[in-house]
This record gives structure tokens, sequence and C-alpha cells, in this order.
């Protein structure tokens, strides 16, 4: 059998390259990456046709292996296409696709979006529907392509991956797509790779005690409300460290310390690399997740890897990424947030006991697994 996949999200740098020049993936650019590299690890039957713009490959058309990409084989062929007109998965790939009819049996696109033409059963994967949630969160050229071509996808799609039940709860809701239709392939993570002898509070002049964010500055993280809690906290000393590349609609964020009297309580970093973000959790008195909706929430499991007490939101998906093992709030009650927060601080009993179930959750995820599951799904729709 042969897969052909749709490997835009792999290799295009959303959020720029980072300083061993690989691109900085979040959310569906990981996703896909991962996928890419444990389907290439665990898959020794079937032969795969990775589709990629040749933009994203620079002057050097074998840039593959730098981009963290498994080398090509008799099995593993990456195909490059130029953009021409229109989105590239819409309308580039839609061609390419209809020359290499005979040659896939089934397509996967680990993305929102399917090419207009599809020539065999075809697999998409939607990590959530954040955009029908909260549509005054994104831009309007970004909500249209989401709500038109989404519904295109998600309508032509033989299957649909998505990353928790509650994503596929809301997929069938909004859809009206049957159950049988929506598979759930929860994401894994990775073993984080500290990097030796990295001193993280001398190299980004980060001192004392701190309370911890990562993720992308955009409103559905809830990064403000985060701010406002933080300011009503009991223990004045402490400070928040903000982890995370400024995304979209994120000047209230970046207002909120002055607003809320922590400005200088307040650290704002968007450079970290992989390699030194564990040392932030592992210093981290606490990790915050605040947020009003995600697909899963993968830094709920790499604090827990860390060995960082977790507090998130009561909501969507992030109980089922954070299991026995967090302690939950309400994302819109500043007092709960804070109270939270100040339990964390201030009961040792408690905290140990938040470390070792964390230890335990994480123990449940793997990219090998995720991969073994999707492959399932693939090979079920080529038979």
């Amino acid at each position: 059998m042969t897969i052909g996949i749709n490997g835009y999200e792999a290799v295009v740098p959303r959020f720029g390259y980072d300083k061993e020049g690989l691109p900085n993936r979040v959310g569906s650019g990981e996703f896909a990456f991962q996928l890419l590299l444990n389907l290439y690890k665990i898959d020794r039957s079937n032969s795969y046709r990775i589709y990629v713009p040749s933009l994203a490959l620079g002057s050097d058309p074998q840039n593959f292996q730098k981009l963290g990409l498994p080398e090509e084989s008799g099995r593993w062929r990456y195909v490059t296409l130029v953009k021409r007109v229109g989105p590239w998965t819409i309308t580039s790939l839609a061609k390419k696709l209809f020359s290499d009819r005979d040659k896939i049996d089934v397509f996967f696109s680990p993305t929102h979006y399917l090419p207009l033409y599809i020539p065999c059963p075809s697999v998409i994967s939607i990590l959530d529907v954040s955009y029908i949630k909260f549509p005054e969160l994104f831009k309007k050229r970004d909500l249209y392509q989401l709500k038109i071509w989404g519904r295109y996808s998600i309508k032509k799609a033989s299957k649909i991956i998505t990353i928790s039940e509650s994503s596929k709860n809301d997929i069938i809701n909004y859809y009206g797509v049957p159950s049988s239709a929506v598979v759930v392939v929860y994401p894994g993570i990775k073993e984080m790779d500290k990097k030796a002898g990295v001193n993280i509070r001398a190299k980004y002049k980060v001192d004392g005690g701190y309370i911890l964010f990562v993720g992308t500055l955009q409103p559905r993280k809830n990064v403000a409300k985060l701010i406002e809690a933080f300011s009503e906290i009991k223990d004045k000393n402490i400070k928040l460290v903000i982890v995370g590349k400024k995304g979209w609609m994120f000047e209230e964020i970046l207002n909120a310390p002055k607003k809320y009297g922590v400005l200088e309580r307040v650290k704002f970093i968007d450079n970290v690399s992989d390699g030194d973000l564990p040392g932030f959790y592992a210093d981290a008195s606490c990790f915050v997740l605040p947020s009003l909706y995600e697909g899963f929430g993968l830094p709920v499991l790499e604090a827990m890897q860390n060995g960082c007490p977790v507090i998130t939101s009561n909501i969507s998906s992030l109980p089922e990424a954070g299991g026995d093992a967090a302690l939950y709030v309400n994302p819109l009650d500043t007092s709960d947030i804070a109270d939270k927060i100040d339990k964390v601080l201030t009961d040792e009993n408690l905290r140990a006991e938040m470390i070792k179930k964390g230890y335990e959750q994480v123990k449940k995820f793997s990219w090998e697994k995720t991969a073994r599951e999707t492959l399932k799904v693939l090979e079920s729709l080529a038979s």
C-alpha cells in the first residue's frame, strides 16, 4: 500500500527557526512532524509519498534532513511542489494528486484541509474547533478559510482524526458527522532532553521563585486573565514567567502587567529552545494553563514530565490531558485561579502528590502510540 501525506504543516516555519536552524513547530506543525518521524520509525510494510512545498526547502532541494525529517529511501519519498494560485494544499497539491492518481491508495492530511481533488479515500486531522467556539479571537481571513474549507474537508474526508473526546464531540455536534467517522487518537509527548550545563536563570535573567506559563500569545490562552489572577495571589515576591511566541491579538496580554500593577514581576520570554524548556518547567513553582479552549494541551504533560505541578482549566479537553494529576480552575474566575495558585505554593504535601501523579499520567502518552493508531485508521481505509 502507498500512503500519500500532506507534509505542509511539518515543514512550513510559521514561527521562524530556532537557533539550530529547525522550524519552531507548535500545534498542528508539531503534530504533523511527529507523525512523520514515527510513521517512518514503525512502518516497514507500506510506502509513502510526502508532498511538501518547495519554498520551505530554500535553495537546497534535498533540505529534508536539515528540517529534521527522515531520510528518503525506497519506501519513503518526498514530492516537492511549487505554489501556484491560491492556498497550496487546496490548489497546488490537488493538481499534483490528479497526476499521481494511480500512485497512492490512501491520502492523509494532518491539518484541517483537503485538496480540491482526492483520488482515493482520505483522512484529515482536526485538532480543535476553537474557530467556531471563539470566532472573535481569529483574524477574518483565517476564520473564513477555516469555516469554508474546513467544512468542505470534513464533509469530504473518509475519516477524521482528532486528539480528544472533547474535540470529537464538538466536531459531531457542529458538523453533523456520524460518530463512526471521527476517531480519537491522543497526541504523544516526546522525551524532553534538558541540555547539560545550561543555567536557564543566568541565560534568560530569571531570578527567584516563579510561576510558569508556556504557549502562544493569543486570546484563547487566557493569559491576560492569568496575569490578573497573579496580581491577586498572596505571595508578592514570586514572579510570573510567560514563555511563548507572539501569535495574534496579543496586545491586551502585553499590556496586562501594567494594567494590574505587576509590571516588575512579569517576564515575557519569546525565544526559548526545546533544549532549554525543560529547565523552565523543572525550576518553576507551578505551571498554569488557564485556556478557554484546547484541542488537547500538550504543555500540561510537558510540565508533568519535568516534575512541575499543573493548574489548568476544567473545560474542553484539558481534564483528559491532566487526569487526576492536575488541579482544575474555572478559567473565567480570577479568584479561583488565584486561590488554586496560593494552594499549590503553600501546601507541600499537595505539591508532592501532584508531582508523583504527574509522572504516572505522562506514561499514558507517546508519539509512537499516536503513529500506530493513525496507521491503523489509514490501513482500514485502504483495505
